[in-house]
């Protein structure tokens, strides 16, 4: 899997990508969501992007904003463009979502966005809703790497980390903080070779329930720990309280699925999520017939098959470098 498309909706807003439109024909500032694109702008240096935009758009009503590629020649950190963000924080009261790095896989390959701490974004903008960040620097390209210090956010309902290979550090840091109105909790864990060294010890505090009591649907995917994680999904409390579960994107196998069908029951959810998987065919009508026949929407689309490297066998995550 790679990412070919930009976002085209965030927080419900369609996507419009400055530069592109002329002053004279800007959307009003609360009708969609802002995405700034160095890329777009002949390589405009993204502090001059920033000066544009800030200074065409009313910005106390702009509800939505997309970060794009922000580097306008050789790829850069993200931390001087976030601070810009930052510094205007006070002139973005209506700001209810953010998405860190819009980037396809032609523009930079997910594993190489350089990233840093993200920890601010929330204390700055305490009302933020919708929170979404691309990318961690496994490959170490820049000093910094992304990290997130727990914090306690009143107003996040949904909070997003997609990575080829998110830092155990991240997800421990997720685990601690305190967000009460959180809804949707979505993780691509990744691999080892990428910088994704979270455990199963590191997802207890999520799976333990009453961390997040407003937690609705969680994903925990794209991980080569797939069965491990399904193995502790199956005892979970947290798993009494979601409508829908994701452990798609990863190596899940029959072990993972099995233990899903021996563990607790999942058919009050609305719909589990298991695309990309190495199930056999048996075991995926096994759990389409326990779990799907009572009303569960359940995804088993995108089989893999393993690969072979000098008879042993090979499986891989959807999202990795």
């Amino acid at each position: 899997m790679t990412f070919a498309e930009h976002l085209e909706t965030l927080h419900g807003l369609p996507v419009h990508t400055l530069p592109g439109t002329d002053a004279a024909g800007l959307p009003a500032a609360g009708d969609v969501a802002w995405r700034l694109d160095c890329y777009a702008a002949d390589q405009t240096p993204f502090a001059e992007l920033w000066q544009d935009f800030t200074g065409a758009v009313d910005t106390e009503r702009v509800r939505a904003l997309v970060i794009g590629p922000w580097w306008d020649d050789e790829y850069t950190e993200l931390r001087p463009a976030l601070e810009l963000l930052l510094a205007d924080a006070a002139r973005f009261p209506a700001l209810r979502a953010l998405f860190l790095a819009d980037v396809t896989g032609e523009e930079c390959e997910i594993s190489w966005l350089q990233m840093t701490d993200v920890t601010p974004v929330l204390e700055r903008f305490p009302l933020l809703e919708e929170f979404g960040v691309r990318g961690g620097d496994s490959q170490g390209l820049g000093e910094e790497t992304l990290t997130l210090r727990p914090v306690r956010h009143e107003a996040l309902r949904v909070l997003r980390f997609e990575s080829g290979g998110l830092p155990g550090q991240v997800v421990r840091a997720v685990g601690a903080c305190e967000l009460p109105a959180l809804e949707r909790l979505e993780m691509w864990l990744g691999v080892s070779q990428y910088g994704g060294d979270a455990t199963v010890a590191d997802l207890a505090p999520l799976l333990a329930g009453g961390r997040y009591p407003a937690l609705r649907h969680l994903g925990l995917q794209d991980s080569e720990l797939q069965d491990e994680i399904a193995a502790a999904v199956a005892s979970a409390p947290v798993v009494a309280q979601l409508e829908s579960l994701s452990l798609s994107m990863g190596t899940l196998t029959d072990s993972g699925a099995e233990a899903l069908l021996n563990g607790q029951p999942l058919t009050h959810l609305k719909r589990l999520d298991l695309h990309h998987h190495f199930l056999s065919e048996a075991v995926a009508e096994r759990v389409r017939g326990a779990i799907g026949a009572t009303g569960t929407e359940v995804d088993l689309s995108e089989p893999q098959t393993p690969d072979r490297w000098q008879d042993e066998e090979w499986r891989y995550v959807a999202v990795s470098e």
